[in-house]
Parts: structure tokens; C-alpha cells; sequence
């Protein structure tokens, strides 16, 4: 019998590939290690990173992450764990998720996390299925979810991927327009979702009237925590009503953001949804740390395993390292650095849509750029001749020819001098210079065809 076996193994090895796609040699270039070492060492001289550069994308939060965290995560006893291991083998991961979920808590006022998301949109879709299981469980017809037309792109998406319509609702001077909710508030709305401060660094000073509104007609407000970095410490969105909040760690608590990944979208309920979290969850039972199954109105897994437990390792180091105090330090200096550097490109003569004082970030208009033919992606390609990365480009989509700029809390004031001062100096370019920048080593390529024709290859396909 294991003779057959293995012959029947044998013969699907030998016919794994098709004889037309089975490659007889490799069609690597023969290049000498040194040259190699050259090779890849210039360009990680010209990449562009956080620890290189000033990265100002407006609604990410590219922040600085201290390397000690980076050092924390590669433990060998976190690192050289698995998520098979059986929980009495674990007890200190267990516990470390534990304690991040009751400082998350604490942060956020919700009554428990669950940190299975794996990103921030994936927090969001998660947020919505635990809408919709509950008004199932209580059996009610609601299908609509509300959002503002500020709203980032995931926000709309998650909740038609979790089953809802959408409904886009203006804005009025920045804000939620208080109006144009009441009216699309009704028996069918499921869930309201904002982010506060909004994507304009606004607050939403009306947000306790609003939690009344969407309280009242029997819905659930979700809080986008993708802006949380602006008013950690300082307030709490439970304390404003919301019922369902998902947080960015990869953003607010200092894991390295962009390049795909990794990322986590822990999401926080207040108690009456607790059910309905994903599970497992991490219990505390007297001494010992287990993963309870229990709840029947779950919605089940929405990862594998528990997330990714090294970006939750680094948010928990990070929040003790900062401590309540720290947490809102940071975002004092955070909601400094944007509103100083906003009044120096003001007083340039960039326009400030719904100018006044704003939270984290800030966005400008370059609709009058137009009128010498530029657009707001030249002015940010011309950032890059400067030794600027780019700030976000046309969001909110509000905003015309809007110019998003997030300074975050590390940045220096030489550094925010320096950037206003290459923004000045571009406001007064030739029209033809920024249309045709960057100017460097690498010109201005087709995103358009790079998207849509993408090509990773050593070789010359031109």
C-alpha cells in the first residue's frame, strides 16, 4: 500500500508542469555580488521614507515610529511564537492583547475590542457586520447607512459590502449639514458614519446633537477612527455618542504605514453589541488568560488567527511608552503643527476653504492655479524636485483642486519652515516648469497606464 502511494506521488510530480510552460534554465543575469550590493544600496539611497523626509499625506498619519518598538516586536519570545499554540503555551500574548484591548478601551470609551481587523477598511466592513447582525437579531428592516460627502472612500464601501444602501449627505460650511441628516434620517436608517475631526481637520462641534438625532430613530453611530491621532487624550468618542468605533494602529499607534502592510483595525462596541463581536475573545479567568467561543450571536472570524499580532505588540508598547499624558501631548503638537503651518501657507497666498481653526490636518484649494493651466498634481510634483514627499491630492472631494496636508506631531519647526518656504516659492513658478516636474532623476511617468498595465520585471519591456 505505501509503495502505490508513493508511485501515485510520484507520477503527479512528473506531470505537476506542462512540458510548453516547464522552464529548462533560469533567464537570470550573471552579475557579481559587489555589483549586485551597488545595485541595491543606491536605491534604497533613493527611496523615500519617515525616516528620511518629511511625509505630509494628508488622512494617513504618516508619523514617525520610534525604533524601539520595532526592537520590542522581534523579542524572541513574542516572535518565535505561533497562533496554533495552545493558549496555556501563550499566556503572555494573551495577556498583552488582553491589556491593549482595556487601554484601547480607555482611550476610546467603548466597552470592548475586538482585534482581529487587519486593516482600517477591513475594521470598517467588520463595524457594519455587527450593524447588520444586531438589527437582524432584533429583527428590524433597516437597509440605509448615512454618510457625509467628506467621508472617506471606505466608508460608502464597507457598508454596501456589508449588505446596506448608501446615502451620501452634503455638507454646510465643513460640517455635517444638520438639516440635510434630519431629513434622511428615518425607520430604515442602520447606521450613521462619521469621522470627527473630519477629513477637512474640522471638528464636528455639533456631534452630541447629532448622536441625538441618530439615537432617537433607533441607529447606530460609527465612529471612522482613521482621525483619532488629532484627539487622543483629549476626548473620547464614546463619551460622544458613538457605538461602534474602529481605530488604525498602523496609523494613530505608531506602526509604519504604507506599502501594503501589515496594518490592524481593532473595533471597539459599546455594551449591548459585545454578542455580536468577532471571536474568539481574549478572557481573563483568575490568573489565566483564555480564548472564549460562547457568544451565539457572533459574527464569526474576520481574520486568521488574532491579527497581526506584531502591529499589536508595537501599539501596546507604544501606548505605555507615551502613558495618558504622552497621548495627549502628542496630539496637542499634532493640532499645533497643522494649524502653524496652515497660517504660513495662508498667508502665502494658498485659500483655505472653510478657513478657521482646524484639528490635525488641513486642506487647501489650488483652484486658482488653474488659471495658468496647473493643476494640483503639478504643484505636488514639484514638491518632489524640493526633497518633499507629496501631500494627498484631490480629497475630499469637496474641496476643488483640494491639496490635503498632515503635518503630524514629530515634525520640527525647521522642517515645517522648510516646507512652507518651497511652497512659496512654487506659488510663484513658471507655469511650464510645474507642468513638467519632477525634474530628476525620474520624470513624470503615466500613473494611469503604470496602474492599469503593471509590470514588475527586472527586464526592459519598452
Amino acid at each position: 500500500m505505501k509503495e502505490l502511494l508513493l508511485n501515485e506521488i510520484e507520477e503527479i510530480e512528473e506531470e505537476f508542469l506542462p512540458d510548453d510552460i516547464e522552464r529548462k534554465e533560469l533567464d537570470i543575469p550573471n552579475i557579481s555580488r559587489r555589483d549586485v550590493m551597488k545595485h541595491f544600496v543606491r536605491l534604497s539611497q533613493r527611496n523615500y521614507g519617515v525616516d528620511t523626509g518629511f511625509y505630509p499625506l494628508g488622512s494617513c498619519t504618516m508619523k514617525y515610529n520610534p525604533k524601539l518598538l520595532e526592537r520590542v516586536a522581534s523579542m524572541e519570545k513574542i516572535n518565535y511564537t505561533s497562533p496554533l499554540q495552545h493558549p496555556s503555551t501563550v499566556q503572555g500574548n494573551l495577556e498583552i492583547m488582553y491589556r491593549l484591548e482595556k487601554a484601547l478601551c480607555a482611550i476610546t470609551g467603548m466597552d470592548a475590542f475586538t482585534l482581529q481587523p487587519a486593516a482600517g477598511a477591513h475594521g470598517e466592513f467588520t463595524g457594519m457586520l455587527i450593524a447588520k447582525a444586531y438589527f437582524e437579531w432584533k429583527k428590524e428592516k433597516r437597509e440605509n447607512v448615512i454618510v457625509p460627502d467628506s467621508a472617506h472612500g471606505t466608508n460608502p464601501a464597507s457598508a454596501r459590502m456589508a449588505g446596506f444602501n448608501v446615502i451620501e449627505i452634503p455638507s454646510k460650511d465643513g460640517r455635517v449639514d444638520m438639516d440635510a441628516l434630519r431629513s434622511a434620517v428615518d425607520e430604515k436608517t442602520a447606521a450613521f458614519m462619521l469621522t470627527n475631526p473630519n477629513t477637512l481637520g474640522i471638528f464636528e462641534k455639533d456631534i452630541l446633537q447629532i448622536s441625538k438625532i441618530i439615537k432617537d430613530a433607533g441607529a447606530l453611530l460609527y465612529y471612522d477612527g482613521a482621525n483619532l491621532n488629532a484627539i487622543m487624550g483629549k476626548a473620547r468618542p464614546g463619551d460622544m455618542g458613538f457605538d461602534i468605533v474602529h481605530l488604525n494602529l498602523h496609523k494613530t499607534f505608531a506602526t509604519p504605514h504604507g506599502g501594503g502592510g501589515p496594518g490592524a483595525g481593532p473595533v471597539g462596541v459599546k455594551e449591548f453589541l459585545i454578542p455580536f463581536l468577532p471571536v474568539p475573545r481574549v478572557m481573563k479567568n483568575g490568573d489565566e488568560y483564555e480564548l472564549d467561543y460562547g457568544s451565539k450571536l457572533s459574527i464569526g472570524r474576520v481574520s486568521r488567527f488574532f491579527g497581526n499580532f506584531g502591529v499589536l505588540v508595537k501599539a501596546y508598547a507604544y501606548i505605555l511608552m507615551k502613558g495618558g499624558n504622552g497621548l495627549s501631548e502628542a496630539s496637542s503638537r499634532a493640532v499645533l503643527n497643522s494649524n502653524y503651518l496652515m497660517e504660513k501657507l495662508r498667508h502665502i497666498g494658498y485659500e483655505v476653504p472653510y478657513y478657521g481653526r482646524r484639528m490635525h490636518e488641513f486642506v487647501l484649494s489650488l483652484k486658482n492655479f488653474k488659471e495658468r493651466g496647473v493643476r494640483a498634481i503639478d504643484v505636488a510634483k514639484r514638491l518632489l524636485d524640493y526633497g518633499f514627499h507629496p501631500p494627498t491630492v484631490y480629497f475630499p472631494l469637496i474641496v476643488d483642486e483640494a491639496f490635503m496636508i498632515e503635518p503630524t506631531e514629530d515634525e520640527s519647526k525647521q522642517t515645517l519652515d522648510a516646507f512652507a518656504e518651497a511652497m512659496e516659492k512654487i506659488f510663484h513658478e513658471d507655469a511650464e516648469l510645474l507642468k513638467s516636474a519632477p525634474h530628476g532623476e525620474m520624470g513624470r511617468v503615466d500613473e494611469v497606464k503604470a496602474a492599469r498595465e503593471l509590470k514588475v520585471t527586472w527586464k526592459d519591456l519598452r
